[in-house]
């Protein structure tokens, strides 16, 4: 990998890393407080870092953006139905692939690479590309990790086992192995243990 090759990945890291932390919404982790975004953002580098560090260049880079300034596009923008909910979802998969571009393309990213990362944010061919169920799997490793405990102390339980059911049925034999290893409190180990059953 060249000097000019790291420098490039090391400026759209921090590119997107200046977007994330004008998030207003903040979280708590550590006994630090984070910008929301900038902090799941981190968490989903770690993640891939933890289970595919051989991961491509343009993988790391879409896991990283894949939230990019999310707040600008709030679901209460859109009907609160299951087609609303399909709207915001893709209304958001291009905004955060068109940011993503426009940074990538400042710090000197070829259309190749640019091009690849915006396909990985949008999800596309998911289930085709390996690439992409990777990040799907990814996404959900870090639902389940830092998300899920807190999910399930707001929601009654029959939602959350559903919930956690639909995230199961989206990954890989090799996420599930993934999930299966992670160190969860006592209360979410019980609801993944209760959606398996189920």
């Amino acid at each position: 990998m060249s000097t000019i090759h790291n420098e490039r990945f090391a400026a759209a890291i921090r590119k997107f890393d200046e977007a994330n932390s004008a998030d207003p919404h903040v979280e708590d982790a550590e006994g630090r407080r984070y910008p929301k975004e900038l902090l799941y953002a981190q968490r989903m580098s770690d993640c891939l870092d933890r289970v595919t560090p051989q991961a491509s260049e343009a993988l790391r880079l879409a896991v990283r953006c894949q939230h990019i300034r999310r707040w600008e596009i709030p679901r209460h923008d859109f009907p609160m139905d299951r087609p609303g909910y399909h709207q915001w979802r893709n209304r958001l998969k291009k905004f955060h692939a068109e940011l993503a571009g426009r940074i990538l393309q400042d710090v000197g990213y070829e259309e190749d690479i640019i091009g690849r990362v915006q396909a990985l944010v949008q999800k596309q061919q998911l289930q085709l590309d390996p690439e992409v169920q990777l990040l799907e799997d990814v996404i959900c490793l870090v639902f389940l990790e830092y998300y899920l405990p807190d999910f399930a102390a707001q929601h009654p339980e029959e939602k959350v086992i559903d919930i956690v059911q639909k995230t199961w049925r989206k990954m890989t034999p090799q996420g599930h192995e993934w999930a299966l290893a992670l160190q969860l409190p006592p209360a979410a180990q019980d609801i993944v243990a209760k959606a398996l059953a189920g």
